[in-house]
Protein backbone atom coordinates (compact mmCIF):
# COMPACT_ATOMS: atom_id res chain seq x y z
CA UNK A 1 0.00 0.00 0.00
CA UNK A 2 0.98 3.44 -0.65
CA UNK A 3 0.00 6.93 0.54
CA UNK A 4 -1.18 8.94 -2.52
CA UNK A 5 -0.91 12.32 -2.35
CA UNK A 6 -3.60 14.58 -3.12
CA UNK A 7 -5.31 18.27 -1.73
CA UNK A 8 -8.13 18.19 0.65
CA UNK A 9 -10.96 17.77 -1.27
CA UNK A 10 -14.29 20.62 -0.55
CA UNK A 11 -16.70 18.48 0.39
CA UNK A 12 -14.50 17.57 3.46
CA UNK A 13 -14.16 21.22 3.99
CA UNK A 14 -17.98 21.37 3.84
CA UNK A 15 -18.18 18.12 6.49
CA UNK A 16 -15.95 20.14 8.81
CA UNK A 17 -17.97 23.13 8.88
CA UNK A 18 -21.46 21.59 9.41
CA UNK A 19 -19.80 19.42 12.63
CA UNK A 20 -18.83 22.52 13.73
CA UNK A 21 -21.95 24.28 13.24
CA UNK A 22 -23.98 20.70 14.90
CA UNK A 23 -21.17 21.03 17.61
CA UNK A 24 -21.95 24.60 18.94
CA UNK A 25 -25.41 24.37 18.66
CA UNK A 26 -25.50 21.36 20.57
CA UNK A 27 -23.36 22.80 22.72
CA UNK A 28 -25.20 25.71 23.24
CA UNK A 29 -28.62 24.06 24.20
CA UNK A 30 -26.99 21.58 26.57
CA UNK A 31 -24.90 24.62 28.48
CA UNK A 32 -28.57 26.94 28.35
CA UNK A 33 -30.56 23.62 29.49
CA UNK A 34 -32.66 23.90 27.01
CA UNK A 35 -35.70 22.55 28.06
CA UNK A 36 -37.65 20.33 25.69
CA UNK A 37 -33.71 18.87 25.27
CA UNK A 38 -33.62 18.23 28.73
CA UNK A 39 -37.09 16.73 29.18
CA UNK A 40 -36.19 14.03 26.13
CA UNK A 41 -32.96 13.70 27.87
CA UNK A 42 -34.66 12.34 30.99
CA UNK A 43 -37.27 10.60 29.48
CA UNK A 44 -35.16 8.29 27.60
CA UNK A 45 -32.63 8.03 30.24
CA UNK A 46 -35.52 6.76 32.55
CA UNK A 47 -36.38 4.18 30.67
CA UNK A 48 -33.25 2.78 29.74
CA UNK A 49 -32.52 2.61 33.75
CA UNK A 50 -35.12 0.79 34.47
CA UNK A 51 -34.19 -1.68 32.00
CA UNK A 52 -30.83 -1.69 33.28
CA UNK A 53 -32.01 -2.16 36.86
CA UNK A 54 -34.23 -5.32 35.42
CA UNK A 55 -32.19 -6.76 33.14
CA UNK A 56 -29.29 -7.83 34.83
CA UNK A 57 -27.34 -9.89 31.94
CA UNK A 58 -27.04 -7.14 29.68
CA UNK A 59 -26.33 -4.49 31.94
CA UNK A 60 -23.38 -7.13 33.08
CA UNK A 61 -22.43 -7.44 29.34
CA UNK A 62 -22.60 -3.27 28.87
CA UNK A 63 -20.27 -3.18 31.85
CA UNK A 64 -17.60 -5.74 30.48
CA UNK A 65 -17.94 -3.54 26.93
CA UNK A 66 -17.53 -0.53 28.41
CA UNK A 67 -14.77 -0.66 30.83
CA UNK A 68 -12.64 -3.40 28.85
CA UNK A 69 -13.37 -3.75 24.98
CA UNK A 70 -14.55 0.03 24.62
CA UNK A 71 -12.48 1.69 27.31
CA UNK A 72 -10.81 4.98 26.08
CA UNK A 73 -7.78 3.84 27.07
CA UNK A 74 -8.05 0.43 25.10
CA UNK A 75 -9.01 2.73 21.89
CA UNK A 76 -5.41 4.60 22.26
CA UNK A 77 -3.64 1.92 22.97
CA UNK A 78 -4.95 0.76 19.47
CA UNK A 79 -3.71 3.87 18.20
CA UNK A 80 -0.62 3.17 19.28
CA UNK A 81 -0.37 -0.04 17.51
CA UNK A 82 -1.34 1.80 14.78
CA UNK A 83 1.24 4.09 15.31
CA UNK A 84 3.80 0.93 15.54
CA UNK A 85 2.85 -0.11 12.62
CA UNK A 86 3.23 2.84 10.73
CA UNK A 87 6.91 4.02 11.78
CA UNK A 88 7.97 0.16 11.43
CA UNK A 89 6.66 -0.69 8.26
CA UNK A 90 6.17 2.43 6.02
CA UNK A 91 9.01 4.64 8.30
CA UNK A 92 5.82 6.79 8.42
CA UNK A 93 7.67 8.88 11.47
CA UNK A 94 5.18 12.21 10.10
CA UNK A 95 2.06 10.35 10.15
CA UNK A 96 2.27 8.44 13.47
CA UNK A 97 3.11 11.97 15.06
CA UNK A 98 0.05 13.47 13.76
CA UNK A 99 -1.90 10.67 14.76
CA UNK A 100 -0.70 10.85 18.45
CA UNK A 101 -1.36 14.58 18.29
CA UNK A 102 -5.04 13.95 17.24
CA UNK A 103 -5.68 11.60 19.66
CA UNK A 104 -4.30 13.69 22.32
CA UNK A 105 -6.18 17.15 20.95
CA UNK A 106 -9.43 15.00 21.06
CA UNK A 107 -8.94 14.53 24.90
CA UNK A 108 -8.00 18.31 25.19
CA UNK A 109 -11.39 18.98 23.80
CA UNK A 110 -13.21 16.65 25.66
CA UNK A 111 -11.67 17.30 28.77
CA UNK A 112 -11.79 20.86 28.37
CA UNK A 113 -15.24 20.94 27.47
CA UNK A 114 -16.33 18.96 30.36
CA UNK A 115 -14.99 21.92 32.75
CA UNK A 116 -16.69 24.12 30.26
CA UNK A 117 -20.05 23.50 30.82
CA UNK A 118 -20.14 21.05 33.76
CA UNK A 119 -23.13 19.35 33.30
CA UNK A 120 -24.12 16.91 36.24
CA UNK A 121 -24.66 12.75 35.67
CA UNK A 122 -27.24 10.98 35.86
CA UNK A 123 -28.25 10.38 39.66
CA UNK A 124 -30.18 7.46 40.82
CA UNK A 125 -31.26 5.65 43.90
CA UNK A 126 -30.17 2.59 42.56
CA UNK A 127 -27.42 2.95 39.92
CA UNK A 128 -26.14 0.00 37.97
CA UNK A 129 -22.89 1.52 37.29
CA UNK A 130 -20.64 4.87 38.50
CA UNK A 131 -18.88 7.54 36.35
CA UNK A 132 -16.90 10.65 37.59
CA UNK A 133 -16.49 13.60 36.24
CA UNK A 134 -18.85 15.98 34.22
CA UNK A 135 -21.54 14.53 31.46
CA UNK A 136 -20.71 16.72 28.53
CA UNK A 137 -19.60 15.26 26.31
CA UNK A 138 -19.21 11.47 26.51
CA UNK A 139 -15.59 10.84 26.66
CA UNK A 140 -16.30 7.17 25.27
CA UNK A 141 -18.67 8.26 22.90
CA UNK A 142 -15.81 10.94 21.78
CA UNK A 143 -12.76 8.30 22.17
CA UNK A 144 -14.56 5.57 19.71
CA UNK A 145 -15.60 8.08 16.91
CA UNK A 146 -12.10 9.66 16.97
CA UNK A 147 -10.51 6.35 16.96
CA UNK A 148 -12.51 4.47 14.55
CA UNK A 149 -12.45 7.80 12.12
CA UNK A 150 -8.64 7.94 11.50
CA UNK A 151 -8.11 4.32 11.80
CA UNK A 152 -10.97 4.32 8.65
CA UNK A 153 -9.39 7.21 6.94
CA UNK A 154 -5.89 5.49 7.43
CA UNK A 155 -6.79 2.42 6.06
CA UNK A 156 -8.02 3.70 2.63
CA UNK A 157 -5.40 6.57 2.33
CA UNK A 158 -3.21 3.37 1.91
CA UNK A 159 -5.25 1.55 0.18
CA UNK A 160 -6.33 -1.59 2.34
CA UNK A 161 -8.05 -4.78 0.64
CA UNK A 162 -11.73 -4.47 0.01
CA UNK A 163 -12.06 -7.45 2.77
CA UNK A 164 -10.20 -5.91 5.55
CA UNK A 165 -11.60 -2.10 4.81
CA UNK A 166 -15.65 -3.59 5.10
CA UNK A 167 -14.69 -5.43 7.92
CA UNK A 168 -13.44 -2.43 9.64
CA UNK A 169 -15.79 -0.41 8.65
CA UNK A 170 -18.51 -2.66 10.10
CA UNK A 171 -16.30 -3.17 13.57
CA UNK A 172 -15.98 0.73 13.38
CA UNK A 173 -19.68 0.99 13.41
CA UNK A 174 -20.17 -1.62 16.22
CA UNK A 175 -17.93 -0.05 18.12
CA UNK A 176 -18.74 3.82 17.65
CA UNK A 177 -22.68 3.10 17.87
CA UNK A 178 -22.18 0.30 20.96
CA UNK A 179 -20.49 2.35 23.37
CA UNK A 180 -22.45 5.16 22.77
CA UNK A 181 -25.72 3.14 24.04
CA UNK A 182 -23.85 1.36 26.62
CA UNK A 183 -23.12 4.32 28.43
CA UNK A 184 -26.70 5.92 28.35
CA UNK A 185 -28.04 1.76 29.53
CA UNK A 186 -25.90 2.17 32.37
CA UNK A 187 -27.22 5.65 33.27
CA UNK A 188 -23.95 7.02 33.10
CA UNK A 189 -24.59 9.68 30.83
CA UNK A 190 -27.64 11.57 29.25
CA UNK A 191 -28.27 10.47 25.53
CA UNK A 192 -27.63 14.27 24.40
CA UNK A 193 -23.90 13.47 25.94
CA UNK A 194 -23.23 10.89 23.69
CA UNK A 195 -24.40 12.53 20.62
CA UNK A 196 -22.30 15.10 21.71
CA UNK A 197 -19.21 13.00 22.04
CA UNK A 198 -19.92 12.00 18.19
CA UNK A 199 -20.53 14.51 16.64
CA UNK A 200 -17.53 16.68 18.26
CA UNK A 201 -15.31 13.30 17.68
CA UNK A 202 -16.42 13.66 13.87
CA UNK A 203 -15.61 16.83 13.81
CA UNK A 204 -11.92 16.29 15.47
CA UNK A 205 -11.50 13.52 12.61
CA UNK A 206 -12.83 16.37 9.65
CA UNK A 207 -10.12 18.84 11.09
CA UNK A 208 -7.32 16.56 11.61
CA UNK A 209 -7.40 14.94 8.23
CA UNK A 210 -8.42 18.08 6.51
CA UNK A 211 -5.12 19.43 7.71
CA UNK A 212 -2.85 16.14 7.37
CA UNK A 213 -4.27 16.31 3.67
CA UNK A 214 -3.12 20.13 3.21
CA UNK A 215 0.28 19.65 4.64
CA UNK A 216 1.05 16.93 2.82
CA UNK A 217 0.43 18.70 -1.09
Amino acid sequence: MSSPHHPPRPTLRQTGSALALCSALLLTLVAAEWRPLIDLDERIARTTHRWAVQDHGITRACRILTDWVWDPLTLRLVCAVAMVWLVWRRSAWWTALWLAATCAFGTLLQQGLKALVGRPRPAWPDPVDSAHYAAFPSGHAMTATVVCGLLLWLLHDYGAGRAVWRTTMVLAVISVTGVGLTRVWLGVHWPSDVLGGWVLGAFVVAVAVGAYERWRV
